[in-house]
């Protein structure tokens, strides 16, 4: 029979002698966190409570969000009518209406803003923001981060970093506009274009500030997952999306510093006449002075994080996802050991297939076909995570919350992505491929859409935490499918236009008679990508109606097993009002035989279960045999 755990024998991270870890970690495990009655400014504001942190990620990445949307809208419609009059914007866009089309340097910046914010500001920020602050500390039965200054300092990084973006987009010249990946000469010249000038000053200065918020956060979230766990929480009793948010951590911490210095050196190039990425350049038929540099260098530098960037943006997802579908599933997760190693090998992996956006840049064929051997075996953790999706889901008690849903949405789309990345992991085939609609659509399916998918998962599953209340569940429906079918809608139409060559970032593709056959088809996809877009706003009124004046929620409204839902409906500062829980078993106790409900929490010792406490039909029939 499994062994009970006692508090006496439990040394923080697990079972153990480790006295020291323990001792140190003592006031955080004893008793509650008393704190006075603050000012509402460092309550609400400068709060350094993980849960009201996490509340600000949440509403500044769906402010960002808006925004991002916004901007796909307008250049949406460019490319769906393309000769259409855009006069009617004027109002709102101003001088980047002449004519009454769109100005084709805006065009550019519209692209380049709106994939820094989704990708950076809410998929970044915005998920792993919110989820690691709340979860984190209520899922390991910690009171709080290791640092709650540091974790506001986090926040407010982030925030002006956005504070300066969004300036950006109000300034004379435009904001930047040489794609989100800014590729020198274009970022590196600020007499280049209108966008290259304080655009894109502002848009490095941005930047640096949110690499500065990410490793403030980063660092936090590692510390305190490995010092702040609560007794009897060893590693492998953790949830996975504390797996997941520990590990995405860890990776934002060993490459946004890489992106610090290639931003850095761009600043250098820009600013102070060195030749970093710069060499043989004329503007207006005069040579530059710039010798000796190169702009592949950059495109190492930004890749070396851009990869694993994709991976800081799905893992979040993964974990999240993981959770919710075991509990409305009703089952245990399958493989949980496996899904485990599948994040550490993506973790290891995801440094060593950067250079497969770069199968164009003149690359040396036999190191192509490393990078490419690379990013064909980065698939395999994928799909041990997808098939293990899969399996949890297979007979099981299935739930369809509005969670759910999305839950199954995103796997969905990240196999539907995950398939075709394969097709672009080939070098051959991604030559061929190599900026058309095709890439578009693979990295929106598997990493755009499907963090999406994940993020809202995630706000419907933990609203209860963070507001004490229920969203409407058929709102959520309502919401789910037509989020679910307009962005196959979007995406699913563009891999055929990928492959029939169609060009991204083109502001316009009637000059190319080959085109104007798709001319119906990019109108679909530009109506799909509104009716998506105004569908977030039957989201957004479900959870500020929500938040105020929805149902009040029970403690544990999903019965799960983890640590958050031991907390009280209006969770204090400090999380636990007396001592933090003990924990004793893994967090996926679901449909157990011979147990009196469908579910056992961790906090529930294995003395309390006796009934369910089987090791398997042969140790039974050794043991009915005094064996």
């Amino acid at each position: 029979m499994a062994t009970e755990f006692t508090a006496s024998s439990q040394a923080q991270g697990g079972i153990g002698t480790a006295a020291a870890p323990a001792t140190t970690h003592a006031d955080h495990l004893a008793g509650p966190d008393h704190h006075e009655a603050q000012h509402w400014l460092f309550k609400y504001v400068f709060s350094q409570d993980h849960k009201m942190i996490a509340r600000q990620f949440l509403l500044t990445g769906m402010f960002w969000a808006l925004v991002g949307g916004v901007l796909s809208t307008l250049f949406r419609l460019q490319l769906g009518w393309p000769e259409a009059t855009l006069e009617w914007l004027k109002p709102l866009l101003g001088k980047w209406i002449e004519g009454g089309k769109l100005n084709p340097e805006f065009y550019l910046a519209l692209v380049t803003m709106h994939g820094t914010i989704m990708l950076f500001f809410v998929l970044t920020a915005g998920l792993s923001g919110t989820f690691a602050n709340l979860l984190i500390p209520l899922q390991i039965g910690a009171r709080d981060m290791a640092s709650g200054f540091m974790n506001m300092l986090s926040y407010w990084f982030f925030f002006l970093s956005g504070v300066v973006m969004f300036t950006s987009l109000f300034i004379e010249t435009g904001p930047a506009a040489s794609g989100w990946t800014v590729y020198p000469p274009l970022s590196a010249l600020p007499q280049a274009i209108d966008g290259s000038g304080l655009g894109m000053t502002l848009w490095l200065v941005s930047m640096v500030l949110f690499v500065v918020s990410t490793l403030l956060g980063g660092v936090n979230y590692v510390t305190t997952v490995l010092n702040l766990r609560t007794r009897g929480m060893s590693m492998t009793k953790l949830p996975l999306t504390v797996w997941a948010l520990f590990i995405t951590a860890i990776l934002g911490i060993l490459t946004f510093p890489v992106l610090f210095a290639g931003l850095l050196l761009l600043v250098f190039d820009r600013s102070f006449g060195t030749s970093f990425y710069l060499s043989d350049i004329y503007i207006a038929g005069q040579a530059l002075h710039n010798q000796g540099g190169s702009p592949v260098l950059f495109q190492h530098l930004f890749w070396f994080l851009g990869h694993p960037e994709v991976y800081i943006v799905i893992m979040p997802g993964m974990g999240i996802v993981s959770e919710i579908l075991a509990t409305n599933a009703r089952k245990p997760i399958f493989g949980y050991r496996a899904m485990i190693g599948s994040l550490f090998a993506i973790l290891i992996l995801s440094f060593a297939v950067w250079g497969h956006h770069m199968f164009v840049t003149g690359m040396n064929p036999f190191l192509g076909s490393v990078f490419m051997f690379l990013t064909l075996i980065i698939a395999v953790p994928s799909a041990v995570k997808s098939f293990n999706w899969i399996a949890t889901l297979w007979r099981g008690n299935i739930r369809f919350t509005t969670a759910m849903l999305f839950s199954i949405g995103f796997v969905s789309l990240f196999i539907a992505g995950g398939l075709t990345g394969i097709v672009l992991g080939n070098a051959a085939l991604d030559i061929q491929l190599h900026n058309t609609y095709f890439v578009i659509a693979h990295f929106h399916l598997v990493m755009g859409s499907a963090a999406f998918f994940g993020m809202f998962a995630g706000v419907y599953h933990w609203f209860p935490k963070l507001f004490g209340r229920m969203m409407d569940e058929k709102l959520g429906y309502v919401h789910f499918w037509l989020t679910f079918v307009g962005v196959y809608l979007i995406f699913m139409p563009m891999h055929y236009l990928g492959i029939a060559g169609f060009p991204r970032r083109y502001y316009s593709w009637t000059g190319f008679d080959a085109f104007s056959q798709f001319a119906d088809l990019n109108r679909m996809i530009s109506l799909a990508a509104i009716a998506v877009f105004f569908a977030q706003f039957v989201f957004l009124f479900n959870f500020f109606y929500s938040m105020w004046r929805g149902r009040r929620a029970t403690q544990n409204p999903w019965n799960s097993n983890t640590l958050e839902w031991t907390t009280p409906i209006d969770v204090p500062h400090g999380n636990w009002p007396g001592e933090v829980p003990t924990v004793y078993r893994w967090p996926y106790d679901y449909s157990k035989p011979g147990a009196d409900a469908d579910f056992i929490p961790q906090t529930v010792p294995y003395s309390a279960t006796p009934e369910s406490n089987l090791l398997g039909e042969e140790v039974q029939q050794a043991q009915a045999s005094g064996e």
